[in-house]
């Protein structure tokens, strides 16, 4: 396949096929039109899409907590010590609400700002949207969510395949290095194009097949050099991921790489938490610009959550979705979320960034942008807020696209892609020898525990050899004794690593 190219989409550049960089030679923009065109004339229509919706969507948690009982202002005497100790302080049970009705609808080929305050729920409904929340006895959920009509429930199990979630903490291998981290993502989601995919590329002309095949296997094969070129990883990708203990790449590099191992896997929706965390303004501007094209071109739905992006990043966003207590303060175009804001008497200063100017609403710094003639009472709090925007225009038009009928495309997007998803790209067998040969490799570069365990077990054999030489074989209770020492010692020696393994469970 080396030195064949493709013919431009238009008028534009060629590329060529034989890396990562090659293909990414024009940018992210010139690469996922390639895509769509050669993919869409090969399979006869657009490309899969997943629209997601949620109607009155609450999150509680029922929270354990404890009263104070004023025994901190009590001097510390012996007998106030053990009253403490043995009674302990009362408990009792608090609802905490994280989502309040929160209803709304995030559409294919767009890309939505989540916006809010910490504490707000921004990671909570990214969670329950991508089967991520963790489900307890004390949680309870209420509300209605579907994927292209497909209710939640229905496809719980295999969500993580349509849907993609990027964490906001980096949890990775830390003796792996950049490219391996990626490579590895890109072996668990498949890491090849399926006969399945095959036979979905066959619908057009014989010559439109053979390019949308040559095409997307070579976007496989090169999968994560594209990804690497993507996120500017270039220069870090033989380095360590590296964590706290471990000295590697930096955070705002840690991060990219976080975002990258979610790119895999084809996913139809992509949800993104936090991921501006330790990037400048200009590596942000530019990961958030690939991901609006990928919106665009190939028609995937995109949500992501920022705390405080810049105008030139707001700017990218068709939607934003504001909370704010657990409620929905607005949804809808950001073209008019400012207007919409005013019609409530308040208005965003020149000097003001207008993501600074929507975190502070419903918050005491609102004051500052109130509008002392305007004829009605300004909100307060979030609640109000909610309220208000419930009355609104922009929340009817919400509301009559969920009770919309779904579009046809989307219907036979599941009968055609969503319901023979598998569970798992790879089979137990394939996945078991992927992991064995990651563990193998994470193992090996700890050159101190390898030599630390080659040195004990290398003691304990001559301790063993000399204590019990020269023994009699049929005394069972010597040899029973014998055996039983010698798996005290490996199991006892390997239960220092069982924390290690529960940490790696974390590891994507």
């Amino acid at each position: 396949m080396e030195g064949t190219s493709l013919p431009p989409v238009a008028a534009g550049p060629k590329i060529g096929y034989e890396s990562g960089t090659a293909l990414m030679a024009e940018g992210p923009e010139v690469l996922h039109a390639l895509m769509a065109s050669k993919i869409e004339a090969a399979m006869g229509q657009a490309m899969p899409q997943m629209e997601v919706r949620f109607s009155n969507l609450s999150v509680t948690a029922d929270i354990v907590v404890a009263e104070d009982d004023g025994s901190k202002h009590e001097l510390p005497t012996i007998p106030n010590e053990l009253m403490k100790t043995f009674m302990g302080p009362k408990k009792r049970t608090v609802r905490k609400e994280v989502l309040k009705n929160v209803t709304g609808f995030f559409t294919p080929g767009k890309i939505t700002l989540l916006l809010g305050q910490p504490g707000s729920g921004k990671s909570a409904l990214l969670k329950m949207l991508s089967g991520r929340f963790p489900m307890s006895k004390n949680i309870t959920v209420e509300g209605d969510v579907s994927f292209n009509n497909v209710p939640r429930e229905k496809i719980v199990k295999t969500l993580p395949q349509f849907v993609a979630y990027v964490n906001q903490r980096d949890k990775h291998s830390p003796t792996l290095t950049v490219k391996e981290t990626l490579e590895f993502a890109h072996a668990f989601c498949g890491g090849e194009l399926t006969k399945r995919g095959e036979g979905m590329l066959s619908k057009g002309s014989p010559h439109e097949n053979t390019e949308a095949l040559e095409a997307a296997k070579t976007i496989f094969a090169h999968y994560p050099e594209i990804i690497i070129e993507q996120l500017g990883l270039q220069n870090c990708q033989d380095t360590i991921v590296g964590d706290a203990m471990t000295r590697g790449i930096s955070g705002g590099e840690r991060k990219r790489v976080t975002t990258g191992e979610m790119e895999f896997g084809m996913k139809y929706v992509t949800l993104m938490d936090e991921i501006s965390t330790g990037l400048d303004s200009a590596a942000a501007f530019d990961i958030i610009k690939t991901q609006r094209c990928v919106a665009r071109k190939l028609r995937k739905t995109v949500v992501i959550a920022l705390l405080q992006p810049s105008p030139e990043i707001f700017s990218l966003f068709d939607d934003v979705m504001i909370l704010n207590e657990g409620e929905l303060m607005y949804h809808g175009p950001c073209n008019k979320v400012e207007g919409y804001f005013e019609s409530l008497g308040f208005s965003c200063p020149p000097e003001r960034d207008i993501s600074d100017y929507l975190l502070d609403l419903g918050t005491p710094e609102q004051y500052r942008y109130q509008d002392r003639q305007h004829p009605t009472k300004q909100p307060r709090r979030a609640g109000e807020f909610a309220e208000l925007f419930r009355q609104s225009s922009i929340f009817r038009k919400t509301l009559d696209a969920l009770e919309a009928p779904y579009d046809p495309e989307l219907l036979r997007n599941v009968e055609e892609h969503m319901e023979p998803m598998p569970k798992f790209h790879q089979s137990f067998l394939t996945s078991t020898l992927t992991l064995l040969r990651r563990q193998l490799m994470i193992t090996y570069r700890n050159k101190p525990f390898v030599f630390g365990r080659l040195l004990m077990i290398t003691v304990m054999g001559f301790l063993f050899c000399t204590v019990f030489y020269n023994f009699d074989p049929t005394q069972i209770s010597v040899a029973m004794g014998i055996i039983f020492a010698t798996i005290m010692f490996l199991s006892m020696g390997q239960a220092a690593q069982i924390p290690t393994y529960m940490a790696s469970r974390e590891v994507f």
